[in-house]
């Protein structure tokens, strides 16, 4: 019986699994037409990436990250 049980189990789990991915694919979809949209509209989607991406980080690795950037920049004479 416990083999039964544990078959349905991982079958529910592996349709929730499914059910997620498709969203997931959804979401990803809707993100693209988005950054389309953005892109008809004139804006650079290669910045509103990274933009998408920066706002995500705490400010205390974002501060970090610039400065390791300006340092390597002074570095290199990019600046």
């Amino acid at each position: 019986m416990s083999d039964i049980i544990q078959a349905d189990q991982l079958r529910l789990f592996i349709e929730r699994i499914e059910r997620l991915e498709e969203e997931k694919k959804g979401i990803s979809d809707d993100i693209r037409d988005v950054y389309s949209e953005s892109k008809g509209q004139g804006y650079d989607t290669k910045i509103m990436r990274a933009i998408v991406r920066l706002r995500r980080m705490e400010k205390n690795d974002r501060d970090e990250m610039d400065a390791l950037l300006e340092t390597y920049r002074d570095a290199l004479g990019l600046a």
